[in-house]
């Protein structure tokens, strides 16, 4: 199969705006310390004119009031607004808030029900609704699902939910959650899952903490990105709450994290981009016995081995995007599981050298290095840990091999197989020699 990346020159002029916009219009604002409705308040000019250029929550199909990109645009797009934390808010496709917002279309579109188009979609992708997404558990492991222990039943005409989640992003500041239950324990795990909107104000429903990580150790509650611990205690919510059909969880789940591994590791080439661009950049600066350390062969491997890893995993991504967009999400399964592991290591090497490049000043944080090499550590574990992707790579290449008792290249068992086949050959070579 032959591959193309190659998108429009129209697509193009506007992936050449983006890099302008967001390193003249959303670079600035990360020196601010802002509260949650500051941050609003300020994005909103920049939120109006991504919209009047047609970029406002790209991800979604143009009946929805989105772009209708593929996932080789929105790639791309995701590798520029990546490298800060604003740019996809700025842009209305920041998670968990693009990704619930696809989960709720999906929903929709597997239903059949339009009713919550105007009740939740709409308002969520004008930003005048926030999300959270809630699936992981503290006492399960997240990278089993099937292990989850919240339970909803029908009662009448409300599902009744019970659980503790947490790491819910944006809980404390979201207006309605997104919650993953067992709604039938009897059936295998895959179909016994679903998905429910729980309004944040419904009883029943407290947001516990928000809980510090190392991305942010001094947590302050309330605050935008934040990951919330949530108690639900018989909560009530009306019946058409739920997303698409029951049982469905696992589908919609697949659904959302496909595409959103893809993005993740756009974004994560994004921060690798910006900190190796620091690093070439101090390498070229500082002086050090006796040279600049561009001089110095140690960081000229360092420098040579980002750019090295970062194009490998730049090509091994949008390739994936490429094949979603061809034959989709599930037959793209493998080429996602690597690019989530890989791309999460790069990520974590660039940052690392360019840290070091800068010494005690990059550990310091009058630069962003400090922050992105804390961030980074996260990405070996959301979205599923790199042991359980590197895991869907090994199975699924294995199975195109067969076990032998004997290996296939035993080279005694080849050269007798090899005598047998040219044995005639061999006799008149023989013949002709004596």
């Amino acid at each position: 199969m032959a591959w193309d990346f190659e998108t429009d020159p129209e697509f193009e002029e506007k992936l050449a705006w983006m890099r302008t916009f967001v390193r003249e219009e959303i670079f600035p604002i990360e020196t601010l310390a802002l509260s949650y409705d500051q941050v609003v308040a300020l994005i909103k000019p920049l939120q109006e004119e991504v919209k009047a250029r047609g970029l406002w929550a790209a991800h979604l199909p143009v009946e929805l009031g989105g772009g209708g990109f593929g996932q080789l645009k929105l790639g791309l797009m995701h590798e520029i607004l990546g490298q800060t934390p604003y740019g996809p808010l700025v842009f209305g496709n920041n998670a968990p808030d693009s990704g619930n917002a696809e989960l709720i279309a999906v929903g929709m579109e597997m239903s059949g029900d339009e009713s919550h188009r105007e009740r939740w979609l709409e308002p969520l992708l004008e930003g005048r609704l926030r999300s959270g997404f809630s699936m992981t558990e503290p006492h399960t492991a997240g990278s089993d699902p099937t292990l989850l222990k919240t339970r909803a039943f029908l009662d009448g005409d409300e599902w009744v939910i019970d659980g503790r989640k947490w790491y819910t992003t944006n809980g404390s500041v979201a207006n309605f959650l997104i919650v993953m239950a067992v709604t039938n324990p009897d059936v295998h795990p895959y179909q016994g899952s679903s998905m429910i909107i729980v309004p944040v104000d419904t009883p029943g429903l407290t947001i516990l903490r928000d809980v510090g990580s190392m991305d942010d150790p001094t947590v302050v509650y309330g605050k935008f990105g934040n990951h919330a611990e949530v108690l639900y205690e018989s909560v009530r919510v009306p019946k058409e709450n739920l997303i698409g059909v029951e049982g469905a969880g696992f589908a919609l789940a697949q659904a959302r994290l496909g595409p959103g591994r893809i993005h993740h590791c756009m974004r994560w080439l994004g921060q690798s981009q910006r900190a190796f661009d620091m690093m070439c950049e101090r390498a070229l600066s500082r002086f050090t016995h006796g040279s600049v350390l561009a001089e110095k062969q140690t960081v000229q491997n360092w420098i040579a081995d980002s750019m090295a890893e970062m194009h490998a995993a730049r090509l091994m991504t949008i390739q994936a995007a490429w094949k979603m967009d061809k034959v989709g999400a599930s037959a793209s399964r493998v080429e996602i599981a690597m690019i989530k592991y890989y791309g999460a290591q790069v990520l974590y090497n660039v940052i690392d050298r360019a840290l070091q490049t800068y010494g005690s000043l990059g550990y310091s944080s009058d630069m962003p290095l400090e922050h992105m090499y804390r961030a980074a550590r996260a990405a070996r574990i959301y979205d599923g840990p790199d042991e359980v992707h590197r895991q869907t790579v090994a199975r699924s290449v294995l199975k195109g091999y067969s076990p032998s008792e004997i290996p296939t290249e035993h080279i005694p068992t080849r050269q007798a197989a090899a005598k047998e086949k040219f044995a005639t050959m061999l006799e008149l070579l023989t013949a002709e020699q004596s």
